[in-house]
């Protein structure tokens, strides 16, 4: 018996056919690559850790942003980072896996006033001297941005990444670029003994960024938005880790 291809029904029962088999070779593909993009996930989290730590492979280029590669990162991530400690309320634990904490996933469980939110903290020793690199996630523009930002025991920052998910090209996605990183070397988060953060101002009077003190960086120009994202994400989050910062003094 002929199938009459030009009826309505072949042409929905055929098409209902083709979305199960394309979907299902598309899910087939995804759970075939579902390790090798959770290992890319663990490289990236190591490399953007020891890159905020001043540990990369920038050379003398003053525009680049080398990361450590990825065939050496897990090796160089053992030897710089000494470290890794879960910030839960008053108890700190060592815990080899806390880089991989979910950040998202802890703000949205914050959210119940019962849960006492998780907060990942690296401790490196680079030089002679200790790093304390704390992980960030606010909100650009357009979507989610992220960053890691290492300190001193004075909370002087010491080295910064930032990266985004959707900010607009050349303008606020510059936030991943060393032009503006760099300047956020040496700031100090507090003014005097309060904690008042970095602000990205825009019409700030110190674009070469000289001055450590005012606590602040040139903004972007064009990514006004993006640019309060950060500035909003570094006193949320850093603000978290004072009590413990502040147990270093005592």
């Amino acid at each position: 018996m002929a199938i009459n291809t030009e009826k309505n029904s072949y042409t929905l029962f055929f098409a209902i056919g083709m979305v199960i088999v394309v979907g299902s070779l598309l899910a087939f593909v995804a759970s075939g690559l579902k390790p090798n993009i959770k290992e890319n996930e663990r490289l990236e989290k190591q490399q953007n850790i020891l890159y905020a730590m001043g540990v990369d492979e920038n050379g003398d280029d003053p525009g680049s942003v080398n990361f450590i590669s990825t065939d050496k990162v897990a090796a160089e991530f053992k030897t710089y980072i000494t470290k890794q400690l879960i910030i839960q309320g008053d108890n700190v634990t060592e815990d080899d896996q806390a880089y991989l904490i979910d950040l998202k996933k802890e703000e949205a469980l914050a959210k119940d006033e019962s849960y006492e939110r998780r907060l990942p903290l690296f401790v490196g020793e680079k030089d002679g001297k200790t790093f304390y690199i704390v992980p960030m996630r606010g909100k650009g523009l357009w979507d989610a941005i992220w960053g890691y930002v290492s300190v001193d025991e004075e909370m002087v920052v010491q080295g910064a990444f930032f990266d985004h998910k959707g900010e607009t090209p050349g303008l606020g996605s510059n936030i991943k670029e060393r032009f503006f990183m760099d300047d956020f070397k040496g700031e100090n988060l507090f003014n005097g003994t309060s904690f008042v953060g970095i602000d990205v101002a825009k019409g700030n009077a110190d674009p070469l960024n000289k001055d450590k003190s005012d606590n602040q960086v040139d903004a972007i120009a064009g990514a006004t938005i993006t640019g309060n994202g950060v500035t909003a994400m570094i006193k949320k989050d850093l603000r978290m880790y004072l009590p413990y910062f502040n147990s270093l003094k005592n």
